[in-house]
């Protein structure tokens, strides 16, 4: 179970980087991160680790919600080499929120895949294309065909 722990560890740091700063991202590391899913299906063999039926991961936060997340690891259990969040995936903290139908996370690439009616929300502000890439190591984000709502809350005299 060590394995597993440390594959959501890692998911949690990087979907952490789509909401916070680097020094923010440095304290996520080291907090604790629970899983809950209706089935839990370990494959050391395929090195995949399978959570499903209402999946629920969270940190003190970040949480992020599925129907299904599948995690991708090396032999040895130390790295990630990607994770598929699919059904309803909703990544959220505090005010911020990205709703999509999968994220994919590309350890080689550094980057999180958003498609399938992503939607980016903060406040009443919005933003929704195609797709959302956040590119983990820039600290940016690529919306194809996108649509950006923002609301004009300055009261007027």
């Amino acid at each position: 179970m060590s394995k597993l722990f440390f594959i959501i560890s890692i998911f949690f740091l990087l979907s952490a980087t789509c909401f916070s700063t680097s020094e923010a991202v440095e304290n996520i590391e080291k907090k604790p991160v629970i899983i809950t899913s209706r089935t839990l299906t370990a494959d050391n063999k395929n090195n995949t680790a399978v959570f499903e039926g209402s999946v629920v991961a969270k940190t003190s936060d970040i949480t992020i919600l599925s129907e299904k997340m599948t995690v991708t690891y090396d032999k040895e259990g130390s790295k990630i080499s990607k994770i598929h969040a699919t059904g309803n995936v909703k990544v959220y903290n505090d005010e911020r929120v990205i709703f999509s139908k999968e994220a994919v996370y590309l350890d080689t690439e550094e980057k999180i895949i958003f498609t399938g009616n992503p939607k980016a929300v903060e406040g009443e502000n919005f933003i929704t294309g195609k797709q959302i890439t956040f590119y983990l190591k820039d600290n940016r984000a690529v919306i194809d065909e996108s649509r950006m709502i923002l609301q004009n809350n300055q009261e007027q005299k």
